[in-house]
């Protein structure tokens, strides 16, 4: 029987408010909530577990919330909200009527498998703000990218703020974490080039040959890469600035770092010999 909530001061609301809002709740439960049809349907096209939808029949009729949930395997509780109650709930602004708790998935560089032979990979280092975090997201999908690496992590990437800025590319691509040092070492076990965005012993992007097993790596707008990964990269690269500010978003440098990248390999799979590297 389909459960009904319509008390503010119910303990699942509070549960879903603390999942929202508290890092250290989603630890603890090992799940995270997700807020739109979008979003969700792309959870589970990734292939995470959804554990629980909840569901205001003023904005989400019932039939529309068992159609989402047509391709999930296992049972989820479906649970409908009033909705006064739906509202103190809802994260976003404009909200589709439903939100579901979603298990979260391990994202250790051990279970983090590169089928690609000539991968290339995002690598950003410590990056914090939601925003740029999520675009860098939206990019790495817009580009198919083999892997999105997170070193040094400030940010829950479960954080409610990511999955809405990124419109679900959280989802879509495959995303692992690690300390500085354990991505480094993992590329370089992978025999991946490292391709630093910095401005010391750098040389423009478009001169820089990516054809090959590659990873762009960026850093924080404010401090750019550790001094760990300027002894490590294979090359340094810049993107040449003609204005009078010297640096950009490091969501915008790392969609022209790869889509340069993707332009590259284009064009050696369109049958172009590249005879240099300044194409």
């Amino acid at each position: 029987m389909q459960k009904f909530i319509s008390s503010l001061q119910n303990s699942t609301v509070k549960k879903l408010l603390q999942l929202q809002e508290k890092a250290r709740a989603r630890k603890k439960e090992n799940a995270f909530t997700v807020e739109g049809v979008r979003e969700i349907g792309l959870a589970i096209t990734g292939g995470y577990e959804v554990k629980e939808v909840y569901f205001t029949s003023e904005l989400f009729p019932a039939e529309k919330a068992q159609n989402l949930l047509s391709s999930v395997s296992g049972p989820v509780e479906l649970t409908e909200l009033s909705s006064e109650v739906y509202e103190k709930i809802a994260y976003r602004g404009s909200t589709e009527g439903v939100i579901a708790i979603v298990a979260a998935k391990a994202l250790s560089l051990k279970s983090l498998i590169i089928e690609n032979e000539n991968p290339l990979i995002l690598v950003a280092e410590a990056p914090e703000k939601p925003g740029n975090i999520g675009a860098l997201l939206r990019t790495a999908d817009a580009a198919a990218v083999d892997a999105v690496l997170i070193a040094n992590p400030r940010t829950d990437i479960f954080n409610p703020n990511i999955i809405r800025s990124s419109v679900g590319c959280v989802f879509t691509n495959r995303i692992a974490t690690g300390s500085t040092s354990e991505v480094i070492a993992f590329l370089k076990e992978h025999k991946i080039a490292l391709f630093g965005a910095a401005l010391q012993a750098s040389v423009p992007y478009h001169t820089v040959d990516f054809t090959g097993a590659s990873a762009i790596i960026v850093g924080t707008e404010a401090t750019g890469l550790s001094e760990e990964w300027l002894q490590n990269t294979t090359q340094n690269i810049i993107i040449p600035m003609e204005g009078e500010i010297d640096s950009m978003n490091v969501s915008v440098a790392a969609g022209i770092l790869i889509f340069e990248a993707k332009r590259q390999r284009l064009r050696r799979d369109s049958g172009f010999k590249i005879q240099n590297s300044k194409l």
